[in-house]
């Protein structure tokens, strides 16, 4: 459906739905006095540290920091969208998601339902292709060679594209319209005309891009079809062909399997990510459910992201060959940015000449498993590879890991695990963790002396234009190692934490309209709410978050062990508030002096010029 969800409903929606029914129905909780607790479903632990706040309308762990609201619940626990997320909460409630209709929004939305309706009419095709078309047996005997039951291939929907130019375009593509559907999503190609002859209108103008080949239908997480992978059966090229980007599909963001793996409903603890279609499906075939595919890329970090949102652990299973280890040092590449405490990384390498789909069928489920779970842990496979061809024992050698090591160190998250792996080379190398920090500290300037600790004050003046970074909250313990953050963001904490604050404020609020920053805009939309309706609460505050571009942002709101006291809290906000609304107007009044001096600076040499 089109438009935007209007902000009264999800302060309603809120407003009517208990968090705590909502976490219950997912995750077993416990009544622990006026709170309710459980194991954290967002990271691996032993010990509760998950709160539900049925008061407060919110949930946090003090494990790992996630935090929010109902509807960040669901976004999080689900893995949708916020706007799927109201449509959950709403749906459990009884109530209809109204929009706010917009005809640029509708116009996109018809268009993609338009794709999506198309792709789900040929996956309807080629399924059926598969059962009942005269030239079928090649691609079921394929099947069956690999070892593929009804089952799975009902599950996976697999499907059949025959050998000829035309089928799937003379099935659905009847007229103009349904062609330009056809091609838009990427099932057929246009002809190149290059002659004269071509030119006639009664030439064909496009033709099916998939023949002859086994049919893998892509799937997002609604199980709608958004693109096709096919394996040739002949001696076509290239072996497996994909649908090109379209409008619904962008293949550096979807995986293959994910939806099937979750369409499962077992709860998983890894993912294994492999490199091919039929790895995914003769590891279904084996009762392997946990395994995933890249769609003819290199594993990128919306991949990472997506697999680390339902899992702590990921194994890359790669060809033991050198393709196969180049493959899996960009694998590492790309997700020492992502590893936080608590989420492991394993590399299994195939022997050579194997891969998921052959071994698993030669050693069986439970052997393969136990190779799973012997996997190269990220840090060995990292040391290993950079080892290789040094003598790491010479001075020569252990300076040269050490160039090769640092740089790629930096990019690990602060926490216990990028702690180790520093520790682990500074032993590597013979030196203290400590000396081997200083030395990947950057290098000041010649200019650059480090500075002394700020004096104090609060705020930092602003510089340049007044920009909200040049404002930036700082708390009174200042020093090196302060903590910044922008003063409208703080501000927006402690409203979030009380509300009422918002109600005696007798600053002029004009100054806020003018912002152009989303901190500013969003802080000034926020008291507005407070202020039109004094009831508001700090879960109807958070859901209104939860739909800006700051929602994210604001998650971990309770993470912060040093809260500002609640007999304080008023008056910081308002200095903080005070603070920002200084920064608008002599920011205004600087562009309206410039203005003015340009206005009479231009003038004047109009005048000059016209004399001359």
């Amino acid at each position: 459906m089109a438009g935007l969800i209007p902000q009264a409903f999800i302060d309603d929606l809120l407003s009517r739905s208990d968090i705590v029914d909502v976490i219950d129905k997912r995750v077993s909780l416990k009544k622990a006095g006026k709170n309710y607790t459980a194991c954290c479903p967002f990271h691996q632990e032993k010990t509760p540290s998950f709160s539900v706040q049925p008061e407060r309308q919110f949930y946090y762990c003090f494990g790992c920091g996630a935090g929010g609201n109902a509807i960040g619940f669901i976004m999080n626990f689900d893995q949708v969208e916020f706007p799927q997320a109201v449509e959950t909460l709403a749906r459990d409630n009884g109530m209809e998601v109204p929009r706010e209709e917009s005809a640029a929004a509708t116009r996109k939305q018809s268009e993609h339902a338009k794709v999506f309706e198309v792709l789900e009419r040929a996956n309807h095709f080629f399924q059926y292709q598969l059962r009942k078309h005269e030239k079928r047996e090649a691609a079921i005997d394929y099947l069956k060679a690999r070892g593929v039951s009804g089952e799975v291939a009902r599950d996976y929907a697999l499907g059949y594209a025959p050998p000829g130019w035309d089928n799937l375009l003379t099935a659905i593509g009847g007229d103009d319209a349904e062609r330009a559907l056809l091609l838009k999503a990427g099932l057929v190609i246009e002809k190149e005309r290059a002659t004269s002859d071509d030119m006639s209108e009664s030439a064909p103008r496009y033709y099916d891009r998939f023949r002859h080949r086994i049919m893998f239908p892509i799937r997002d997480s609604r199980g709608r079809t958004i693109a096709f992978g096919g394996r040739v059966l002949g001696d076509d090229k290239p072996k497996y062909l994909n649908s090109p980007e379209t409008p619904v599909f962008h293949k550096g963001s979807e995986l293959y399997g994910l939806y099937e793996c979750r369409k499962s409903g077992s709860k998983f603890r890894r993912m294994l990510l492999v490199e091919g279609y039929m790895d995914v499906i003769a590891l279904a075939q084996m009762g392997i459910q946990n395994a995933v595919a890249t769609l003819g890329t290199a594993t990128s970090t919306n991949h990472l992201t997506r697999l680390f949102r339902l899992v702590p652990e990921i194994v890359f299973c790669f060809d033991g060959d050198d393709a196969g280890r180049t493959a899996a040092w960009r694998a590492l590449e790309n997700v020492l940015p992502l590893m936080e405490d608590g989420r492991q990384v394993r590399f299994l390498f195939l022997p050579e000449g194997e891969d998921p789909d052959t071994l698993v069928r030669e050693i069986g489920e439970q052997h393969f498993l136990a190779r799973v779970e012997q996997a190269t842990p990220l840090e060995n496979f990292f040391f290993d590879k950079l080892s290789q061809g040094i003598d790491v024992k010479s001075i020569e050698g252990k300076a040269r890991l050490s160039n090769l090591a640092k740089p790629l160190i930096k990019h690990l998250p602060r926490g216990v695990y990028g702690q180790l792996m520093l520790d682990r080379l500074a032993q590597t190398l013979g030196v203290t963790s400590d000396s081997l920090q200083l030395l990947m500290a950057p290098k000041p300037g010649p200019s650059e002396e480090m500075p002394p600790p700020p004096p104090v004050p609060e705020y930092r003046p602003p510089v340049g234009n007044g920009t909200e970074l040049a404002n930036t909250y700082k708390p009174a313990k200042s020093g090196l190692a302060a903590y910044r953050k922008p003063a409208s963001l703080k501000a927006i904490e402690l409203l979030l934490r009380n509300p009422e604050i918002a109600l005696d404020l007798k600053q002029d609020l004009s100054p806020l309209e003018t912002a152009e920053d989303e901190g500013r805009k969003l802080l000034l939309s926020l008291i507005r709410l407070v202020q039109q309706a004094p009831d508001t609460e700090t879960f109807t505050l958070l859901g209104y978050c939860y739909g800006t571009s700051l929602g994210t942002q604001l998650t971990q709101l309770l993470k912060s062990e040093t809260i500002t006291p609640t007999e304080g809290l008023e008056q910081e906000f308002n200095q903080i508030l005070d603070n920002i609304l200084s920064d608008i107007v002599r920011t205004l009044e600087r562009l309206q002096l410039k203005s003015q001096l340009n206005s009479r600076f231009g003038a004047t040499n109009a005048n000059k010029e016209h004399n001359e």
